[in-house]
């Protein structure tokens, strides 16, 4: 499993936006990017670093670098992902981003089950995640249309399966979703589309810089 030891704030003060890598605390005044004496990239010379001109490989190189540490990958694990964009038939960014979304600690992620990426990982690896009624202990299944998504019957009762039923009031829905709250289970309806996720990456530049 892929696990980020450097800490989580200054990767997104490096990327001067927010990854959302901590979860709940990335949505109030606790963020470090909301607070004015840490909007500069990290380290001793980082006021330096926002007047710096950036190079055509650098702004390729920042791109992505902010993808791969938002989906919490290692660096072989982002570029067999690109690899196996760019066999698909489309554009190939768009085919990026969708793979990433379809993987199944993302799709818990995006349920509302979990605060943070990281968080919806740590339930699929525990074994709180089943896949059309199977239990699945890999954050990097790809989900697929129709299946549904759903917690293992003998953790329902776990206070980390309590406190995402309370989070189900107030996450955001996305469209190629749909939650059951009676059964606590999420099916895919489709394959996302690049319209349908929110971000703030430039993914063009990212197959530019592996096709450079």
């Amino acid at each position: 499993m892929s696990v980020v030891w450097e800490a989580k704030c200054r990767l997104c003060r490096r990327a001067q936006q927010k990854l959302f890598l901590k979860g709940d605390r990335c949505v109030t005044r606790k963020c470090a990017i909301e607070r004015e004496t840490r909007q500069k990239p990290p380290g001793q010379h980082g006021e330096e670093k926002l007047n710096k001109k950036i190079t055509q490989y650098g702004e390729q190189l920042r791109e992505k670098q902010k993808l791969k540490r938002a989906y919490l990958l290692r660096e072989t694990q982002f570029a067999t992902y690109m690899v196996h964009a760019q066999r698909r038939r489309g554009v190939t960014g768009e085919n990026l981003i969708q793979l990433l979304e379809m993987r199944l600690d993302n799709t818990v992620y995006r349920l509302g089950w979990a605060p943070s990426r990281g968080a919806a990982r740590q339930m699929v690896s525990h074994g709180f995640i089943t896949v059309n009624g199977k239990r699945v202990d890999i954050a990097s299944c790809q989900t697929r249309q129709g299946d549904v998504i759903g917690i293992y019957s003998t953790k329902k009762e776990t206070t980390l399966v309590v406190e995402a039923l309370k989070r189900l009031a107030v996450a955001p829905r996305v469209e190629w979703l749909s939650m059951n709250l009676d059964t606590l289970e999420g099916t895919v309806l489709a394959m996302p589309k690049r319209e349908q996720i929110v971000n703030d990456i430039m993914e063009s530049l990212i197959v530019e810089f592996y096709t450079r």
